[in-house]
């Protein structure tokens, strides 16, 4: 059985001794009283539920798996799942980045993450559930009415209600502007939905007494495409004038997919029969109200994947450590038995240090970039904000995709630790494959993400972006670069920075010329940006672990700090040369290939 402890001491490097975020914090009036004791100890608390509450579910979620009742269309949430979460908000854990005029707790965003890498950790599965009310009390938040606000925004903070986002039909997933979805205008304001939706996470379930849908439709007088979908809040239970739950609206569960992985989680197929909605934000504008919620997926789904190569790599150490084959290639190490542990042996180490490095470096730009988003939201200086939400746009796709290649990457190393074992039910390795793999398909998949960043966030506004980000690892460079102890990590990394300014002009100038040369070279450039960021983040922990021994100290947490950071560097960046070697090579060898695929 598998075993998970919450990463406490690294979040805290990073939290504390790299970006020093209670100090950010108080140039921000909301969060200026949340210091490092507070956050501390909220994450040892939250810890303890994710550790003690949520992950010994896991294994059984994903064996029972969701039941649906066809005639009432309820949905049963696997043993256990039900009361977790009634724990849950009981703890007050749904409100704790929220806003405290809708009830909530009003702390950074930063440690609400941090909160979700464990739990993700614990019980993807599980954490969907009120992970998905976050992303509809944003969208909300940022564009819904009074009245609405008033409605829906307190039941989600307190988790007693929880939240989805009906997007996918059958004929369209990414393609949002093919779906058909219709909403008619009554005559009391309200709108009449009726289509169908699927692939809908957490849509129906027995967890909460209300759920919240936010559904894209097309108003009768739409325009074709992109540009006519609007967005609308349709409950589960009609809400009546005083608060309480009125009729069932008919928004049902017609069935549940069977899936490689999260089994724990409902994702449900949803019909919509005239179920009676409001309308959010302007007409035809829906999908720029929608894109506040899924930005924040985006940026939870890269979390799940951190969260899932973090325990991977914990599990896979402490088999390592155990497991007993063969002996050493440089000589006996363990005299006292009949074979050597296989952590010996060099492949084994490079498997593990993959997972350790990437679930490191993708927990330092996690905390990087909702340290961006709570300046984003609350820095008093303007520029300040408007510098950290360009930021935060980026590097979202990075975060995305590049977090969950890793994982996939990690998860599939670490079972492979396990040899034979890992690919048995028991151990939990295989379920941590199955359940990463989702996330490099949802919430715009993967090539998705390496398109947007390639031709919107970066050629889109001809570099400005990513040049502010190349200002981040100038300074660091300027700082650093005399620095011999430095070299190692500082040297790789602004080789990297000088080459992407041309590397990203050629393939802008290519594609110009040829569209398809910007899809040709999109997945490689994202992974070779993901590594750009990874050494930026790399080397500013290196810096902090070689400053703390040249005062003396002797924890060898910043010994294995550095050792980390040079295996990465070794090992794991250097395939930037391949991938930039590869998106140079064009779309010729990609796209004049209609005889190879008659």
């Amino acid at each position: 059985m598998p075993t998970y402890t919450p990463p406490l001491r690294d979040m805290q490097f990073v939290l504390h001794e790299v970006f020093n975020v209670a100090d950010e914090f108080k140039a921000m009036p909301a969060h200026a009283e949340t210091d490092a004791d507070t956050i501390n100890a909220v994450l040892e608390e939250a810890g303890k539920f994710a550790a003690e509450v949520a992950f010994p579910l896991n294994i059984g979620g994903d064996t029972e798996g969701c039941t649906l009742d066809v005639k009432t269309h309820a949905v049963t949430t696997p043993k256990g799942f039900k009361d977790a979460y009634a724990q849950y908000v009981e703890g007050g854990w749904p409100a704790l980045s929220c806003d405290p005029q809708f009830g909530g707790q009003g702390l950074p965003h930063t440690v609400n993450q941090c909160v979700y890498e464990m739990l993700n950790s614990a019980n993807q599965a599980w954490t969907m559930y009120p992970g998905l009310s976050h992303g509809a009390y944003e969208a909300l938040v940022a564009h819904g009415t009074d009245a609405q606000k008033k409605t829906y925004l307190p039941k989600l903070v307190s988790g007693e209600w929880t939240g989805t986002m009906c997007l996918t039909e059958p004929h369209c997933g990414t393609d949002l502007g093919l779906l058909r979805t219709k909403a008619e205008p009554q005559a009391d304001g309200s709108y009449r939905l009726t289509g169908n939706k699927i692939f809908i996470s957490a849509g129906e379930h027995d967890m909460a007494e209300n759920i919240v849908h936010l559904v894209l439709a097309r108003l009768p007088d739409a325009p074709k495409g992109s540009k006519g979908i609007s967005l609308f809040v349709v409950p589960k239970f009609k809400v009546n004038a005083d608060g309480s739950l009125g009729e069932r609206n008919p928004i049902f569960c017609t069935g549940l997919e069977h899936k490689m992985g999260i089994h724990g989680n409902a994702t449900a197929q949803i019909a919509l029969d005239g179920a009676v909605g409001s309308l959010v934000g302007e007409p035809n504008k829906g999908l720029a109200a929608m894109f506040v919620m899924m930005n924040a997926a985006r940026l939870g789904v890269g979390n799940q994947s951190l969260g899932l190569t973090e325990v991977a790599f914990q599990n896979a150490l402490a088999y390592a450590k155990d497991r007993i084959q063969m002996r050493s290639l440089s000589g006996v190490k363990a005299k006292d038995k009949d074979a050597d542990p296989i952590i010996v042996h060099p492949d084994v180490r490079k498997m593990l240090l993959t997972a350790k490095a990437y679930a490191e470096g993708g927990r330092a730009l996690q905390i990087f970039c909702t340290l961006l988003l709570d300046k984003a939201h609350h820095h008093p200086d303007e520029k300040v904000r408007k510098n950290s939400d360009e930021l935060v746009a980026l590097l979202t796709p990075i975060v995305k995709a590049f977090i969950t290649d890793n994982g996939h990457i990690s998860t599939n190393a670490c079972m492979q630790v396990f040899g034979g074992h890992g690919f048995i039910k028991e151990w939990g390795m295989e379920q941590f494959v199955r359940d990463n793999r989702i996330n490099m398909i949802y919430e715009g998949t993967n090539t998705v993400q390496s398109l947007d960043l390639l031709g919107r966030k970066v050629l889109g506004n001809n570099g400005a972006t990513l040049k502010k980000f190349g200002k981040l690892i100038g300074q660091l460079v300027e700082e650093e670069g005399v620095n011999e102890k430095m070299a190692e990590f500082i040297n790789p990394l602004a080789y990297l920075g000088d080459q992407m300014t041309k590397f990203t002009t050629e393939i802008g100038f290519k594609g110009f010329q040829n569209p398809d040369e910007v899809g040709a070279a999109a997945v490689d450039y994202l992974r070779v940006a993901g590594h750009l960021v990874f050494a930026y983040m790399f080397a500013r922990m290196a810096q902090v672990a070689l400053r703390q021994i040249a005062a003396g100290s002797t924890d060898p947490f910043y010994t294995a700090k550095l050792q980390t950071a040079r295996f990465y560097f070794a090992k794991l960046f250097p395939e930037t040369a391949t991938l930039t070697r590869t998106a140079r090579s064009g779309s010729k060898a990609l796209m004049d290939t209609d005889a190879a695929l008659a």
